[in-house]
């Protein structure tokens, strides 16, 4: 009964989010252009379009969410805090650099990537898609299970995949990440 109680908050929370997040979409000033990793956009003028889903990603947030109340049920009921501790980094430590979402803007010069925060909250990256590595500059090819986004102006490296997620628009990853 609690897991599914847990699991109603988590969709009510993500509702919440939802339209937080399209409201303050609306405030935010127009940027005449992105040269850099931003963190905010003008979202009312430029539409974009989803050119990448990973339906588990639902999945993936409930699991960094668990890890918070595994580290505090460990902490408490043992007093090991060094395990509860590198068993919240690890998991955190991949967990937020899964790729949930990601969209292109009409003009495709701009890619909005959505992954998870520490918290398992959804964090948005505005990226020019000329500062995206294709594919090819990777290293990646498109039969791998998993592919890394990366990009040249920095080390960062985010992970996807085209076999657990599914590629929306083709036409426009193969404009971001090459064929």
């Amino acid at each position: 009964m609690k897991m599914e109680e847990l699991e109603r908050s988590i969709v009510k929370e993500e509702e919440q989010e939802e339209e937080m997040g399209e409201d303050m979409e609306r405030s935010i000033p127009p940027s005449p252009h992105v040269t850099a990793l931003t963190k905010y956009s003008d979202l009312s003028t430029p539409k974009y379009n989803l050119i990448y889903s990973l339906p588990h990603i639902k999945l993936l947030r409930a699991v960094s969410r668990l890890k918070l109340i595994q580290t505090g049920i460990t902490i408490y009921s043992t007093g090991i805090a060094a395990f509860a501790a590198v068993m919240l980094f690890s998991a955190s430590h991949y967990l937020r650099r899964v790729v949930g979402m990601m969209y292109l803007d009409e003009s495709q010069t701009t890619l909005k990537v959505s992954h998870l925060t520490f918290w398992g909250r959804r964090k948005d990256v505005y990226l020019p898609v000329t500062d995206v590595m294709t594919l090819g500059d990777t290293g990646d090819s498109i039969g791998e299970t998993i592919l890394r986004l990366k990009r040249y102006s920095s080390s960062e490296t985010l992970y996807f995949s085209t076999r657990l997620g599914r590629v929306v628009d083709r036409q426009a990853f193969e404009k971001v990440f090459g064929t």
